[in-house]
């Protein structure tokens, strides 16, 4: 679930970093992200400030913000459209026709919003939604 962007710091996890930032970070370790990969879909922020985050949190830009709100709606698509969750975390690296062969991983991590606009749009269309 995303946070609005008001109330983006209001969670804090039991880590103690932004509820946020600790779903993202569970989500790409069942994902099986790189760093890179991660760093890449927050909106590459500096490395430094990366591994701030993952330790202690802190403040997320807008952009960030946004990246993060459409990668929770392409993780709650695929929990719908997927009932056994390994399916749907193979479905984002299985290349796709409608992609032009490319994976939703690989239109995710060209590093604009826009492409997780695109992969979320379509995991909606797929859904009805």
């Amino acid at each position: 679930m995303a946070i609005s962007a008001p109330d983006a710091h209001a969670v804090v996890g039991r880590s103690g970093i932004p509820a946020e930032l600790e779903a993202f970070f569970a989500m790409a370790e069942r994902w099986g992200l790189s760093t890179d990969e991660q760093i890449l879909l927050l909106g590459s922020p500096g490395r430094s400030t990366f591994f701030k985050w993952k330790k202690e949190g802190g403040n997320l830009p807008a952009d960030t913000q946004e990246r993060l709100s459409y990668i929770f709606g392409i993780w709650k698509s695929l929990r719908i459209l997927f009932t056994v969750d390994e399916r749907g975390e193979e479905w984002v690296r299985k290349k796709n026709t409608y992609f032009d062969g490319a994976s939703a991983l690989d239109v995710m991590l060209e590093g604009k919003v826009t492409s997780l606009y695109k992969v979320k749009r379509f995991l909606d269309a797929q859904r009805g939604g």
